[in-house]
């Protein structure tokens, strides 16, 4: 077979538009230059490619096998391209980001600081929830992924790098609503407006108030934070957020965050990649930037403070006139 990377990469674009037209839109080619080639593919191959299903276009079994080898040596080429770029140094390169959509409020101040410091860096950023970014760790093009606490996988190469609290947040009206140290169990009772399942968010709630036996009543589902905000605010439920998502509601008084007992859960921000992928130049100097600069830039401010991972550890109470004094 004499196969070429450019029959792979409008073959790819074809399965992802799922349509000769839409992929020759994408590419900038017309409509029967990728006929041509897709027909010339499956001569080479020998055997049918693509079913047609109405004005949809899917693979066969032997497109499916075919796309998975051409994503390897997409990865490969995507090595390659990054080798070569360590002899040109950081002042010119492409960055690839999927980063979680809670993320993404404080994510574009990082960039914005890396991007003047490397004006001729082309950052593409993808916006997405945990489970979905472990599924594009694994594509072609991936550098790194900003992440909640990745799972224990020998694949992945994780680094914290910034402290993520979750705390409980209501409408000014709720009755729970300027009371200090509400016991856990009283949250048992109440109505929680949730992310979907997969959300890393959603998932650490669950899990600390399993772990101090706890009910968690999820009433309603919202697919971004924002929607969350919008149905606390309108008094349907509490809510449980990253901080970094609230200081505009908290400042103008929309939310309140909740004084609970074992709360905020300080997790942490992790910056991520596949174990032996080969770094670009650029990748590497934004693993550096962000690891050195996003707590200074990035942390998210509170009207009342919070405790670090470390002290939480370290203390199981929390003195008022040390906050007040802190």
């Amino acid at each position: 077979m004499h196969l070429t990377l450019r029959q792979l990469q409008i073959f790819d674009a074809v399965l992802q538009q799922q349509s000769f037209t839409r992929a020759a839109d994408a590419l900038h080619l017309t409509q029967p230059a990728v006929s041509m080639q897709m027909r010339q593919l499956e001569e080479q191959i020998g055997v049918p490619l693509f079913d047609h299903v109405g004005k949809k276009i899917h693979p066969t079994d032997a497109g499916r096998e075919l796309h998975r080898h051409a994503t390897l040596i997409g990865a490969k080429m995507h090595d390659l391209e990054s080798a070569m770029e360590e002899f040109r140094g950081v002042h010119r390169g492409e960055l690839d980001l999927t980063v979680a959509s809670t993320a993404n409020y404080f994510m574009p101040k990082l960039i914005a600081a890396f991007c003047a410091c490397h004006a001729r860096v082309q950052v593409r950023l993808q916006v997405s929830n945990q489970t979905h970014i472990l599924e594009t760790l694994s594509a072609a093009n991936q550098d790194l992924a900003i992440m909640g606490q990745p799972p224990e996988d020998g694949e992945l190469v994780a680094r914290a790098f910034l402290d993520n609290p979750l705390m409980v947040i209501a409408s000014p009206e709720h009755p729970l609503a300027g009371r200090r140290k509400i016991p856990l169990v009283e949250l048992g009772h109440q109505p929680f407006i949730t992310r979907e399942p997969g959300s890393g968010t959603r998932n650490a709630a669950e899990r600390h108030f399993s772990r101090l036996g706890v009910e968690f009543h999820s009433v309603m589902e919202m697919s971004s934070n924002e929607a969350i905000k919008q149905a606390v605010e309108a008094g349907l439920g509490l809510g449980i957020l990253s901080l970094h998502t609230l200081e505009l509601e908290l400042a103008i008084r929309r939310l309140v965050t909740l004084d609970v007992e074992s709360f905020p859960i300080v997790r942490q921000w992790f910056v991520v990649h596949r174990k032996g992928k080969r770094l670009s130049a650029v990748a590497q100097s934004f693993l550096a930037f962000i690891t050195q600069q996003a707590r200074p830039l990035a942390s998210p401010k509170h009207p009342q403070q919070f405790r670090s991972r470390h002290e939480l550890d370290q203390a199981t109470d929390l003195d008022v006139a040390d906050e007040k004094h802190s």
